[in-house]
């Protein structure tokens, strides 16, 4: 659900996170039931302007009013949904050399954050967006990670895909990316986690790479390294 912005070289690391939804990703969602289903549409309501069709938006806005009107009367037995919390890179759960600015939603500097939201849905989905290649890497991880050991992966803390596109695990290689198929500028990559599996997803294909091990309750994360932090002036 994130947008990954990665500067190389001597530009440091400069990451967004937001919700973005594309119709893939929906449906992915949308499979597993409606608790799931209700989550997604929750998330869709506080960031529909990321989605990639505002017909989509629309229809999904509709659905999400008719899923209050039916679960939520008020009459005896009623139980009022749970609101979803805004998700954003954590201040919290970040590494010493970590800048958040954009009201949570951007990285820079050298480091990994987390998200503020643990993934506990049956089967979760989030992205993020490669605007330029360099250091970084992206995956899940738990609140005992070491922020500030990069690249992750190093432990049983976390799970993650590499720049490189290893996806690793306890220092262990656990699978990699197509040698013809590592992520590129302006390419999109998805991620899903059902509590067991990650899935990696380039451009909405699956990459048919999962790798698994992590135990826990578990959040989004990235890192990246650079030599020195500033702020983007501009939304990219």
């Amino acid at each position: 659900m994130q947008n990954c912005t990665v500067r190389a070289g001597k530009r440091p690391l400069e990451a967004e996170l937001c919700v973005s939804q594309n119709s893939t990703s929906q449906q992915r969602f949308f499979s597993t039931g409606i608790h799931s289903l209700l989550e997604a549409l929750c998330a869709l309501q506080f960031d529909a302007c990321n989605c990639t069709s505002g017909d989509i938006c629309a229809r999904m806005a509709a659905m999400f009013t008719c899923c209050l009107g039916c679960c939520g009367d008020g009459g005896p037995g009623h139980a009022p949904l749970k609101e979803m919390p805004t998700v954003q890179l954590d201040t919290h759960h970040m590494g010493t050399d970590v800048v958040i600015v954009k009201s949570g939603r951007r990285i820079c500097g050298t480091g990994a954050c987390l998200a503020n939201a643990p993934l506990h849905q049956n089967k979760s989905y989030f992205e993020f967006k490669i605007q330029s290649t360099g250091v970084w890497g992206i995956g899940v991880a738990t609140q005992k990670v070491n922020l500030n050991q990069v690249p992750l992966g190093q432990d049983s803390h976390s799970l993650v895909l590499r720049h490189d596109g290893s996806i690793y695990h306890n220092n262990e290689e656990k699978n990699r990316l197509p040698a013809n198929s590592l992520p590129q500028e302006g390419d999109i990559v998805g991620v899903t986690y059902d509590h067991v599996e990650l899935s990696l997803y380039l451009n909405g294909k699956n990459m048919q790479c999962p790798a698994s091990g992590i135990r826990g309750t578990v959040f989004p994360i990235v890192y990246g390294c650079s030599a020195e932090t500033r702020v983007l002036r501009r939304l990219l």
